[in-house]
């Protein structure tokens, strides 16, 4: 090892390099004030060359141009001075337009605007009071306001029958305080399980026997049930309610309102609605119906709607077979509840041009009809029925566009339970009955124990019922 104290040169055997500092460099680590390309050696300070070429310098083939260095590397050439450039406006150049002599048509630019304005508030406000001057403002009489402190004879009278009201419905609706009675001010409806041992053996229950049933027809009065082998006839498997105001209050155009909170169960069904006092244009549909509220029991969850949705409807037409319900049905859904989380008020307003339903709010309608035209040409009914007998218009006679919806109405309130007529539609969330199937009511019981838990406030619960009368003299109008 040979060290120069005096000088910067150091050895350390086989390596030698320059230091400007006189501290060692570590070996192998790189001078990185060599030229990059390795063909020659500096000191430190860029002024002595090291040895002779480098053998491990790159060609100068190999090297790009810029490494020979460049112009640009001198720096660039000074610019000329660039002088400050005035932005100040000459006092010769100044414009005052206030000085000018304004032209007299500019002032139109702004008269003509506000004249339109004008215009158009008075002819909106013309059509405002004109739209609000050609409403027929009817004067409204009241036949009934009934708060339910007792259950009034005078007024209600309860359907006792077994047929199933024409809709092959399960339930046997009775007179007693089973299932209709008053409470606390509320009535309720309220379907119950019929007598398991008039299912389990032979039984006849005839409403004839005892002067009981409310129909003059013979099979609503008179049921049965056979345990023959084979034979699947049976009692209806429940019993509820139905009640009307056919003796002691019915209007001809006014209005309705009901409060009532609708019932939770599965295959429930719940209806508030009218009929005709007197079938003047001939047996049902042909003398109308007007569905105020229908609904389902069943949970929201159910594959045509729950107890979340209700239903306005008309019936009218000449026959069973062509009944034009499809026509003026409306369904609307409670938002973020049920209607049978609650008392809901529900409404007819009804009058010779126009009849519409309405829920807590006339505002919101559910159903909307203008009678426009004659109900028969609306219709569109065929010429004659599916066993080819000639349907006879019997509306049109009376002149009037609104018939058969020109006579008196009575309410009916009711929860039936089930039914065969399409209300709930086959094999649709585990409806554990066919319509078309004989077996129908026994396979409605036979399933009791998936249906009948669910029943948790079966009742239908009213706490007040009003009608008013149209009765300002110009009911015609």
């Amino acid at each position: 090892m040979e060290q120069d104290l005096g000088g910067s040169r150091q050895t350390a055997g086989n390596f030698s390099f320059i230091s400007n500092t006189g501290t060692p460099l570590r070996p192998g680590t790189p001078n990185t004030d060599r030229n990059p390309f390795g063909d020659e050696r500096l000191d430190p300070q860029g002024s002595q060359h090291l040895g002779g070429p480098n053998p491990f310098a790159s060609p100068n083939i190999s090297r790009p141009a810029s490494s020979f260095g460049s112009s640009s590397a001198l720096g660039s050439q000074p610019r000329g001075q660039r002088y400050f450039h005035s932005r100040r406006v000459k006092k010769d150049e100044v414009e005052k337009p206030w000085l000018s002599k304004a032209d007299p048509k500019e002032k139109w630019v702004t008269i003509l605007p506000i004249l339109g304005i004008l215009v158009g508030l008075g002819i909106s406000g013309f059509l405002i009071w004109d739209g609000i001057r050609s409403v027929v403002k009817h004067k409204y009489c009241i036949v009934l306001e009934d708060n339910f402190d007792t259950f009034n004879t005078d007024v209600w009278t309860k359907e006792v029958q077994v047929g199933g009201f024409g809709n092959g419905e399960f339930e046997q609706t009775t007179n007693t305080d089973e299932n209709v009675y008053v409470e606390n001010g509320h009535l309720f409806i309220k379907p119950t399980l019929q007598d398991e041992s008039l299912i389990n053996k032979d039984t006849v229950i005839n409403l004839l026997k005892d002067g009981t049933c409310t129909s003059k027809a013979w099979s609503d009065c008179v049921a049965a049930t056979n345990t023959t082998v084979g034979n699947s006839t049976i009692v209806p498997p429940t019993r509820s309610g139905r009640i009307n105001s056919k003796k002691g209050a019915s209007i001809k155009y006014g209005r309705v309102e009901v409060v009532a909170k609708l019932p939770e169960g599965d295959w429930l069904w719940p209806a508030i609605w009218m009929l005709p006092v007197d079938e003047t244009y001939g047996p049902w549909p042909l003398s109308g119906e007007i569905d105020l509220v229908e609904s389902r029991g069943n949970n929201r969850s159910y594959g045509q709607g729950g107890n979340n949705i209700v239903s306005s409807t008309l019936h009218w037409g000449p026959d069973a077979g062509n009944d034009a319900w499809w026509r003026t049905n409306v369904k609307r859904e409670a938002l973020h509840t049920t209607y049978a989380s609650g008392f809901n008020t529900f409404g007819l307003e009804w009058s010779q041009k126009y009849l519409f339903t309405y829920v807590n709010s006339r505002l919101l309608q559910v159903l909307y009809t203008n009678f426009d035209e004659p109900l028969w040409d609306r219709g569109n009914f065929p010429a004659a029925n599916s066993n080819g007998t000639r349907l006879e218009d019997v509306w049109s006679q009376t002149g009037r566009d609104n018939t058969p919806f020109d006579q008196k109405f009575y309410l009916i309130l009711n929860v039936a339970v089930g039914g065969t007529n399409g209300w709930f539609d086959d094999s649709k969330s585990g409806k554990p009955w066919l319509d078309a199937s004989p077996n129908a009511k026994k396979d409605f019981w036979n399933a009791r124990n998936t249906w009948y838990p669910t029943w948790k406030n079966p009742a239908l619960e009213v706490s007040k019922v009003s009608m008013w009368q149209q009765c300002d003299g110009n009911e015609e109008l």
